[in-house]
């Protein structure tokens, strides 16, 4: 079994206390965001893997040497300001973690998403270029896999279409991006892929890959075992995850996980550090399955 902490929130960024604190009592739970009253009970003994993704690493990493399972980040650093990202950390903070995570894990073992991209009179295809380049620069050495998606038309975007003022790509911008980051990427000793797009971006030089395949999960935990993640409709392997939907504080407007801001703000006064769950605590009638892998 891998984790996933996680898709649903940022975790690392705003829950590291409770995930801490879950580790050393060796399980925590989780809600079916569909089916609330049926709780996944996770021990981590059964688990073979860990994947982080985060836009904030800083508060994982005093910890990263008592975790004794093997580890892979996917680390968000996208080139959007407060308009866009209004609680994000400044980036230059997340690449110093970046670094951090690199020297202790090892290169392979830290993915850099530079996704959503998306596009508007402020955040334009040169701008992009631009910034990607100077991500580039920053790290070289440091990663060696960067993934890029564009954004999608979720709840939460359309929410927000007013402030953001997005315009549609056309050929053309794939083209270039497809170009000049295939090009600025191997310039820095980085592969890059798409995740999960229609415009896979491989005539421009991008390798077609799934963003945590068998492969991958082979190389992270030495095991060929894992079921590809039909849910997802990708190759995937499945993975559970750890988080809660509308319970992660960035308030990214482009975020497929938050729709529901003031839901947000009633799911953070729910949270215990000391609980079992992420958010809230155990109800008498909740039927908890364990789960193994």
């Amino acid at each position: 079994m891998i984790l996933n902490v996680s898709g649903r929130c940022d975790v690392v960024g705003f829950y590291t206390e409770w995930f801490m604190n879950r580790y050393q009592e060796g399980y925590l739970d989780v809600r079916n965001p569909f089916y609330p009253k049926q709780v996944s009970r996770i021990y981590f003994e059964d688990v073979d893997g860990i994947v982080f993704c985060t836009k904030n690493p800083l508060p994982i990493i005093p910890y990263l040497n008592k975790i004794d399972k093997p580890i892979l980040f996917h680390i968000t650093l996208t080139p959007y300001k407060k308009d866009i990202e209004p609680n994000v950390i400044d980036k230059t903070k997340v690449i110093d973690g970046i670094k951090q995570i690199s020297k202790i894990l090892g290169p392979e073992n830290v993915y850099v998403r530079y996704d959503p991209i998306l596009l508007n009179d402020t955040y334009t295809i040169d701008y992009h270029i631009k910034a990607f380049q100077r991500v580039c620069e920053l790290l070289d050495g440091y990663i060696k896999h960067i993934i890029i998606s564009f954004v999608d038309d979720y709840k939460n975007v359309r929410n927000h279409q007013q402030n953001l003022k997005l315009r549609e790509f056309s050929k053309e911008d794939y083209e270039q991006i497809g170009k000049n980051f295939s090009t600025v990427a191997k310039n820095h000793h980085m592969t890059i892929q798409t995740c999960f797009e229609q415009e896979n971006l491989v005539e421009y030089g991008f390798i077609k890959r799934d963003c945590v395949d068998r492969n991958l999960a082979f190389h992270l935990t030495g095991k060929t075992k894992f079921k590809i993640w039909k849910a997802r409709g990708c190759h995937c392997i499945e993975m559970v995850d750890v988080g809660v939907y509308n319970s992660c504080n960035h308030f990214c407007k482009y975020c497929y996980a938050n729709y529901d801001e003031k839901k947000v703000n009633e799911n953070r006064k729910q949270h215990n550090p000391h609980s079992s769950l992420l958010i809230g605590t155990l109800e008498k009638d909740d039927i908890i399955k364990i789960r193994k892998s």
